[in-house]
């Protein structure tokens, strides 16, 4: 492809930008994020190789550590399988619930300092810095803020900066682990063109596997490909792989919203129709949310429960509520719903609550039914999980999904 054709094809399918624009995206990317919070919670899984997931026959890898990944393991593996080629690692089942409350801390130092940032997963986030360079500098700014996440969190974390959200993604991938990539205008194209195409945003193994199959290895060779031939190899996905390659991505950093939910769904080790352990299980998730609900001094008014059958068939059903974040109010209605939603008294393999339409405003007192006794031993009980840790107190029909020795628990 000549070089008047390349320009051509540019400006056909992406207007080329302005010489004056100097946009700079952040990215923002937790190493290893399940295995690094396991880490800080116990130090002696430091350098060795730890696998995340089921602990049951079915279970698969959901996370690995960088010394698990040398034997080949990687994510979606069958836990048997990544076992067998690396017998050495520690196999942890996991705990959604303590990495949703680290993301929370991470994204709310991001939340304090960013001007606008998206999180776009439970350890990935978009800062859009543009027009910073002028007050204070975008890399030392980057910098500054990676540094403070890791010391506030113990956290690991790798960092790309650069013109927008594609580039500045596979330049902290570049940096990974635990570095940061600056990556300029002038250097998008050299930075490119050496790597896998893989390592485009899109670009996942079917597509890897044809282009492949043409013979394009590297981005300097999809770049030259042109648009129109990709979309008629892959579809329509083919002009936005083009540009991506060629470093363009005009799409724009959204900005957050307030959290409108928090959720929480496990897997049981064997499918059951034991109700006795399935509803301990909720109580034990119930609880988890509410103390969450407290910590961030909001109140639910909706609460969802979900159940999946062994069949795969799967139902939810929900109900709106006065605005609360006590336990045993928000437990009586998820029972309540629990019982209205099994009804075909099939196996389940799966059970979740999700608290949503989360709100800061302060209750009103009920005038009819007083509950600051209630409030007062709630406030007690967080302050007690605070100081020694969550696992320490809680209701006695989940203690044993929290040791879990609980039939249900996973």
């Amino acid at each position: 492809m000549s070089n008047s054709e390349l320009k051509n094809s540019y400006n056909k399918y992406y207007p080329l930008p302005h010489k004056g624009d100097k946009r700079a995206v952040l990215h923002l990317d937790m190493d290893t994020f399940f295995v690094s919070v396991e880490r800080v919670a116990d130090s002696r899984l430091k350098g060795k190789p730890v696998i995340i997931g089921g602990t049951s026959d079915r279970g698969v890898v959901s996370s690995c550590s960088y010394e698990a990944r040398m034997y080949g393991v990687h994510s979606a593996m069958p836990v048997k399988m990544a076992l067998r080629l690396c017998p050495e690692a520690t196999l942890i089942r996991g705990d959604i619930d303590l990495y949703n409350r680290y993301s929370s801390v991470v994204t709310d130092i991001i939340a304090e300092r960013a001007p606008v940032y998206e999180k776009r997963s439970i350890d990935e986030y978009y800062i859009d810095l543009t027009g910073m360079e002028r007050f204070y500098g975008c890399r030392k700014w980057s910098e500054e803020l990676r540094r403070y996440i890791s010391s506030e969190t113990g956290l690991p974390l790798s960092a790309g900066l650069s013109i927008n959200k594609t580039v500045s993604k596979i330049a902290a991938g570049e940096a990974k682990p635990d570095g940061i990539r600056s990556i300029d205008n002038k250097m998008v194209t050299p930075f490119l063109d050496p790597l896998a195409v893989t390592r485009i945003p899109m670009v996942g193994s079917k597509t890897g596997r044809i282009l492949s199959s043409m013979g394009v290895s590297i981005i300097a060779t999809l770049r030259q490909i042109p648009p129109s031939v990709l979309t008629g190899l892959i579809g329509k996905n083919g002009i936005e792989i083009w540009r991506r390659a060629n470093g363009i991505d005009d799409s724009p950093v959204t900005g957050c919203s307030s959290k409108k939910s928090v959720s929480s769904e496990r897997t049981l080790q064997r499918d059951s129709s034991d109700i006795t352990a399935i509803t301990a299980l909720l109580s034990d998730m119930t609880e988890r949310l509410s103390h969450q609900l407290r910590a961030e001094g909001r109140n639910t008014s909706c609460i969802t429960v979900k159940i999946r059958y062994s069949d795969y068939e799967t139902h939810t059903i929900q109900k709106k509520i006065k605005p609360t974040a006590l336990d045993h109010k928000i437990l009586t209605v998820v029972k309540e719903l629990f019982n209205k939603l099994y009804k075909r008294r099939v196996l389940i393999r799966l059970a979740g609550v999700k608290l949503s339409g989360l709100s800061r405003e302060p209750l009103q007192p009920d005038l009819f039914n007083n509950e600051t006794g209630m409030e007062r031993l709630y406030l007690s009980i967080d302050n007690i999980k605070k100081r020694f840790g969550e696992e320490i107190i809680g209701r006695a029909d989940t203690l044993s999904c929290r040791k879990g020795e609980h039939p249900a628990s996973r």
